[in-house]
């Protein structure tokens, strides 16, 4: 081979190498080009999964706050507010359909403070809040709502003009985008029941991406959601609180508010009012009319109150008949006033099907006749029973007890068993029991009275009724109570009835313990036993108790029947003291309720049944219904 020859091998060799390496060249350019375009696209996901991230977790604490029935304000607060913070956007707000007599108009139900809001408050006439934003038939934010999506709008001119109430100018407009970088607006529809309404956004981005709109309506969804979620909150909350038939507020919201009150009263040194108001003859109207029209009758007597009752009263009914009113820093003399013109504005009511109603009604002040809660309440039915007693339809002031209430003497009953007789815990304990009784001489307070009786009465039944619940007591008190109401005792009545059942059983502490006890069913004899402890109560225990005789007949018949099968004098009927009646279905109805070493408790609804199946047998068919309705009023509300 020629050296030219070698020289051309050579060249061609050379060039050879030389092309593969430009392509070689082209390939890792065209890798590193595609690198970086995959870097840039993890890197733009990487970020759309941030976004998503902090979506979800915004989404997840929207949800905690809703399941947690926080207010519905705190739930669309904290929307806004995460928009803002957590995805960049400029302003958000949402805007409600609401209507009054001039029309529909919308307004805002929250929004985002800020610089944006700031400056939008300076382009417009009154506040944010007081303005009527008009979204006209054809306009684009109407279509929102027409077609239920999401719409996307860049000309934010066009829609300042479309829905603000007034004129604004061009310049204005552009004044106010110089100074906020927003650039388009996103609208998506609100609408759940009794709501409707915008989620409106005002982003500085001229575009918005289908990710971007989905993540919102997320947001718009959760709105739905909780707003939802809000109104059976709300629903099931007044259902709790409010009494059925007259949608009044009931008991159990009545007896908090009454507490509340009385803190507030003394904490500022200012008084409140209680009146107690009863519908005058309604068994009569139930008995004569029917149940229909004592309906009808009641429902009237809550129409007035509430047409009488200022916003920040609490007007209640509390029993069948029975209805209160707390009137916050009224005085006696103010609350006579208002208790007069319910008086006068019911006897101007007409119900169909009854005719007139009138009302007794009680009035007692806090602070001016007493600082105890309980006695407030004994006082204002103390005086509705006397202007009942003294012709009815009128009002009586309260005044401050002057006799030695029902209270104080139970406790020197007690105080005298205790240490006269032999009572099954030991000397010790009774001792104690003696000394806490003794200290309530040395207070003023009605409810520590109470509440020290009936622990005392609960501590007693365990020595001789093992299976016996805390607090039954209270439970039975309150129940004959209600059943007493309807039958329209006098006061005095009331006391002895409150007092005889605290001590009806009183004989059971002198039966062995062994026949009080035992799990098997009894003999003959031991029922005989059993059947002594009425006999032994009245006679053996409080007899010797002077101030108590009045209550005698009543604990030694309270074991008669209806039909004259019960024990210990075969009384039957009308013979039966109605107190000593009403204390038999009161203990008859926990006694079924409870569990027992040889039975299950009942339920209070099979108890219920059983009761009435006994009705004129061992209860008067009377004392049934009335029962039935108080058991409703209290326990089935």
């Amino acid at each position: 081979m020629g050296l030219f020859d070698w020289i051309k091998n050579s060249s061609d060799a050379l060039k050879q190498i030389e092309d593969k390496m430009y392509r070689q060249k082209s390939d890792f350019i065209k890798v590193y080009q595609r690198n970086i375009a995959l870097e840039k696209e993890i890197a733009l996901r990487t970020e759309e999964l941030r976004k998503a991230n902090q979506t979800l977790l915004t989404l997840e604490h929207v949800w905690d706050m809703m399941n947690s029935s926080r207010p519905l304000s705190s739930v669309l607060e904290t929307i806004v507010s995460s928009l803002h913070g957590e995805f960049g956007y400029i302003y958000s707000c949402i805007l409600q359909k609401q209507l009054d007599t001039q029309g529909s108009f919308f307004a805002f139900r929250t929004y985002l403070q800020n610089s944006f809001s700031e400056e939008l408050d300076k382009c417009i006439p009154n506040s944010l809040f007081e303005t009527r934003f008009v979204i006209k038939e054809g306009d684009e934010l109407n279509e929102v709502l027409k077609n239920h999506e999401i719409m996307y709008f860049d000309n934010l001119r066009k829609v300042l003009q479309e829905i603000l109430p007034f004129e604004l100018s061009d310049e204005k407009i552009d004044e106010f985008k110089q100074k906020n970088p927003a650039k388009s607006l996103i609208a998506l529809p609100i609408v759940s029941k009794g709501f409707t309404g915008l989620l409106i956004v005002f982003s500085p981005r001229e575009d918005a991406k289908d990710s971007e709109l989905n993540f919102l309506n997320l947001f718009a969804r959760q709105i739905e959601l909780a707003i939802t979620i809000a109104n059976l909150f709300e629903t099931v909350k007044k259902q709790a609180v409010t009494d059925p038939l007259t949608e009044l507020f009931n008991r159990r919201f009545y007896e908090d508010a009454l507490s509340r009150e009385a803190v507030r009263a003394l904490r500022l040194n200012q008084p409140f009012s209680l009146i107690s108001l009863d519908l005058d003859k309604l068994k009569h109207i139930n008995d004569t009319l029917g149940h229909a029209a004592g309906d009808a009758a009641i429902k009237a007597v809550a129409r007035v109150i509430n047409k009488n009752s200022r916003s920040v009263d609490v007007p209640s009914r509390v029993g069948g008949e029975e209805f209160t009113i707390i009137l916050p820093g009224v005085d006696s003399q103010g609350a006579m006033v208002a208790a007069e013109r319910i008086r006068s504005s019911l006897e101007q009511e007409h119900v169909e099907g009854v005719g007139q109603v009138t009302a007794s009604i009680g009035v007692a002040t806090f602070i001016e006749m007493t600082t105890d809660v309980d006695e407030l309440v004994e006082i204002a039915d103390k005086a509705m029973y006397f202007a009942k007693q003294n012709g009815r339809n009128q009002v009586k002031l309260a005044e401050a007890q002057e006799s030695v209430s029902w209270q104080d003497i139970a406790i020197d009953a007690f105080v005298q068993i205790l240490d006269q007789h032999k009572i099954p815990f030991g000397k010790k304990t009774a001792n104690e029991l003696i000394k806490k009784l003794q200290s309530r001489q040395e207070t003023n307070n009605g409810t520590f009275a109470k509440e020290l009786l009936f622990d005392v009465v609960d501590t007693i039944s365990k020595t001789y009724t093992p299976y016996y619940t805390s607090g039954t007591t209270k439970q039975k008190i309150e129940l004959a109570y209600a059943i007493a109401k309807r039958f329209e005792l006098t006061k005095a009545d009331m006391d002895k009835l409150k007092l005889a059942m605290l001590l009806y059983d009183i004989g059971n502490v002198m039966i062995p313990s062994d026949v009080l006890t035992k799990t098997t069913p009894l003999t003959k004899e031991e029922k005989e036993v059993i059947t002594k402890h009425p006999i032994l109560g009245a006679q053996e225990i409080l007899k010797p108790i002077s101030h108590i005789s009045s209550i005698i007949p009543i604990i030694e018949h309270h074991h008669e029947n209806w039909d004259g099968s019960g024990y210990p004098d075969n009384k039957k009927g009308d013979d039966i003291p109605l107190i000593s009646q009403i204390i038999l279905i009161v203990d008859s109805f926990y006694a079924m309720i409870s569990e027992r070493p040889y039975r299950k408790a009942f339920t209070k609804e099979e108890a219920i049944i059983e009761i009435q199946n006994l009705a004129g047998k061992k209860y008067s068919e009377e004392l049934v219904r009335e029962f039935k309705n108080a058991i409703k009023d209290i326990y089935m509300e």
